[in-house]
């Protein structure tokens, strides 16, 4: 029997410990979409306590503890930190076959020199040496992105946002890596949204774009995504609640923009066919200025009313969509591509059950002299377990280019997560292993090394073009 996490953990294989050990284990991290506050890492305010990283934010252990039947309150009501880790502590203690599990006991290992399992009789004591060593290393987001070894994250920015902290990060040089913005302009493109017309007013007041038009919106768009290249941006991010596509023709979004800025009421297929116009404009701009565009399908948000009134959006009540989506993207790919406007693109979906649909759609739209131009990313969100991840990997080794792909990311909102990574490169090696030692692929460690590095880090560095 093997010891709970030792240093095979994930990997039943020697030529896949051989691999992690040897090339991907202390490759720097390339974290290229999270959901971390810029702001806190430029304000860098040490931690009062290990129960606000552990529990701060977090859905997915929110999620977790309210599946064990843990009171709201103790998630993310008012009571004190102790109980709160305690009942967190007293839930993970039964978590078997949850990747949670896993995560949790990464993290106390790696930041903390903490090598207990946890359960509700050990909490206490868990808590007051991981307090101890908050306090004694001075442990703030900027100390857990550097002893990470992270060389580049991207966080998740609104268009119309200043992105002063961003650059207050890069003046104060206190973090290592490069912290950069990521474009993400859900809110200009989901018109069917109560909340569209204000957002519109704001974007064409920061931009500084005079008038209320079609061409003013664009306008107004293309000067942001500029904005963000000048601070640094290479990457902008759409969150595709529902794939759609309608054809058009400028002066039909123009005059759905109107409709709508007029207060009418739009048809599923304008509201589609403005969906379409605003996102090829954009991936336009975006392969002008050589940036990739990461497109998430298969979510379905906001499930549960009550606790969305109560929390709002992103607290743990989201799950997986299975909606139809190989033809409208096919169609919206096309359409881009037609204008000359598909750029580098990343294609993840929350349901595995398209994991084929996207893993041979790449393949349509190859080629431009760029290795994995269109890439199938990584197992996402509920997929960031070993099946999930293996899954994504294998779909992709059968049907194209497993070695050009740009690897893991955390989609995270913990500061605690860059432990994922070590968590997808076991898996990684273990499943590259087991082809080797199958005799599916011969054990030739140079080939095989370029290929483990690539995954982990080069891949993202070269695909993404930081400077």
């Amino acid at each position: 029997m093997k010891q709970f996490m030792d240093d095979s953990f994930m990997i039943s294989n020697e030529t896949g410990l051989k691999l992690y050990n040897e090339y991907a284990k202390d490759m720097p991290i390339f974290d290229y979409h999270c959901h971390l506050s810029p702001q806190e890492i430029y304000e860098d305010k040490q931690f009062d306590d290990i129960a606000d990283i552990f529990l701060g934010g977090d859905h997915y252990k929110w999620r977790y503890m309210r599946s064990c039947g843990i009171d709201e309150e103790y998630i993310t009501g008012d009571k004190p930190a102790a109980e709160k880790f305690r009942a967190f502590c007293s839930a993970l203690q039964y978590a078997i076959g949850n990747p949670l599990y896993h995560w949790t006991h990464l993290e106390l290992s790696r930041y903390f020199g903490i090598n207990e399992t946890v359960n509700a009789d050990n909490a206490d004591r868990i808590r007051e040496e991981a307090n101890r060593v908050i306090a004694e290393k001075h442990i703030t987001p900027s100390y857990l992105i550097n002893a990470s070894n992270i060389a580049a994250l991207c966080t998740t920015d609104d268009p119309i946002d200043s992105l002063e902290y961003h650059k207050k990060i890069k003046e104060k040089g206190h973090v290592k890596a490069l912290v950069l913005p990521a474009f993400r302009p859900d809110k200009l493109i989901r018109i069917e949204k109560p909340e569209f017309c204000d957002y519109v007013k704001q974007l064409l007041e920061v931009s500084g774009v005079a008038g209320r038009d079609f061409d003013a919106l664009i306008e107004a768009a293309e000067k942001r995504v500029e904005f963000f290249h000048e601070a640094g941006c290479r990457i902008s991010d759409h969150a595709l609640d529902s794939v759609e596509y309608h054809d058009f023709t400028k002066e039909e979004a123009a005059a759905v923009f109107d409709k709508a800025m007029n207060g009418g009421e739009l048809s599923a297929d304008e509201i589609a066919l403005y969906k379409t116009a605003v996102q090829t404009a954009l991936a336009k701009k975006y392969t002008e200025l050589g940036w990739a565009m990461q497109l998430h399908m298969g979510a379905l948000r906001n499930n549960n009313t009550r606790m969305f009134e109560k929390l709002g959006a992103d607290t743990g009540f989201d799950s997986v969509n299975d909606g139809q989506i190989a033809y409208p993207l096919s169609r919206l790919l096309d359409r881009m591509d037609r204008d000359g406007a598909l750029p580098k693109t990343i294609l993840y979906t929350l349901n595995p059950k398209d994991n084929y649909v996207l893993g041979t759609m790449l393949g349509n739209f190859q080629g431009s002299g760029i290795a994995g131009k269109i890439q199938f990313g990584s197992g996402w969100w509920f997929n960031d377990q070993r099946d999930g991840m293996k899954a994504q990997m294998k779909a992709l080794a059968n049907l194209g280019a497993l070695h050009a792909f740009v690897g893991m990311l955390t989609d995270s909102r913990s500061f605690l997560s860059y432990t994922r990574h070590e968590y997808f490169r076991r898996i990684l090696c273990d499943l590259l292993g087991e082809w080797v030692e199958n005799g599916e692929f011969p054990a030739d460690f140079d080939t095989l090394g370029k290929i483990v590095k690539g995954i982990c880090f080069e891949n993202a560095w070269k695909y993404f073009n930081v400077q």
